[in-house]
């Protein structure tokens, strides 16, 4: 299937700064793509480039297997910076002014996307009354004029505590399922790992991975085990083969596996036939966080 958006060697400098290095990848339809790193790592560079806004250096992008062009981009939706509104206005008032500007939607469509948004009841409020996260949700709200297949943001949560971090969250995830596909840059790495289907991490300009989130972090078996008896189990697991190392942490201890070899089940059996009758077993992945920091640090 064609990929909703195809970047090939995109490169940006700002004077001397390399804001973005030969980047590449692809964002497949009807995935969550998170544009992962760190604070100057080019993130809303890229963003800003695939969206007409910024001009790459070299390299060259399609959506939908063609050129950027005004005709594409209205079928994209997008939030780049903050919300913007009219702070004396009401929502329907500012979003009328959006859809006049970006030429999408009609005076339906804006009843249609506060009811997505959960602005419905609020629709007459005025903007300096609403919270963070209604304001957040409005500026979606407004991405979401005219039924765009794609929705690009930069940072959606930022800013908002953790009652409206998780609203957008459920918004996006909502968003997603009704077919949409969504590119989001974040700095949120518990957020891309609990939203993001896919996922590029950036460092300096530089693509480190790109991929299904699931294949970027699997790149080995991690086993929890505890007992009881923590010296003996110790002692028993010196004798088990199979994993390459072990990190012990208190009464718990991590086994390293090559990706795929764990079996809970012989583990377990072995144990249980050396004496040991473990309370805890179970199998888990590095978190985002743990595989982000392996990759960015220098």
């Amino acid at each position: 299937m064609q990929p909703v958006l195809s970047i090939q060697g995109i490169s940006k400098k700002y004077g001397s700064i390399q804001a973005l290095n030969n980047v590449s990848f692809d964002v497949p339809q009807g995935c969550v793509f998170g544009i992962l790193g760190p604070n100057g790592s080019g993130k809303t560079t890229m963003l800003s480039i695939i969206l007409d806004i910024l001009q790459a250096n070299s390299g060259n992008y399609a959506w939908f297997g063609k050129p950027g062009s005004p005709e594409t981009r209205k079928q994209i939706g997008s939030l780049l910076e903050t919300p913007n509104f009219y702070h004396y206005l009401s929502a329907v008032d500012n979003l009328n002014i959006t859809k006049a500007i970006s030429g999408r939607g009609d005076a339906a469509d804006i009843d249609r996307v506060l009811e997505i948004v959960k602005l419905s009841a609020r629709k007459k409020s005025k903007f300096k009354t609403y919270s963070l996260g209604m304001k957040q949700r409005l500026a979606i709200g407004a991405a979401l004029l005219g039924n765009p297949e794609v929705l690009v943001f930069d940072e959606p949560t930022n800013g908002l505590d953790p009652v409206g971090i998780a609203e957008i969250r459920e918004l996006i995830k909502q968003l997603a399922r009704e077919g949409k596909t969504i590119i989001m840059a974040s700095h949120l790495l518990d957020e891309v790992e609990k939203v993001c289907t896919h996922v590029a991490i950036l460092k300096k300009g530089t693509l480190l991975t790109a991929g299904k989130v699931d294949e970027v972090l699997a790149n080995e078996d991690i086993v929890e085990v505890s007992a009881t008896d923590t010296a003996k189990l110790k002692l028993v697991l010196e004798g088990f083969k199979g994993y390459s190392h072990v990190k012990q942490d208190g009464k718990l201890f991590e086994l390293y596996f090559p990706l795929g070899t764990a079996r809970m089940e012989d583990l377990n059996r072995y144990c249980f036939e050396q004496g040991i009758i473990l309370n805890q077993l179970l199998l888990k992945k590095k978190s985002l966080e743990t595989k982000f920091f392996e990759l960015t640090n220098d």
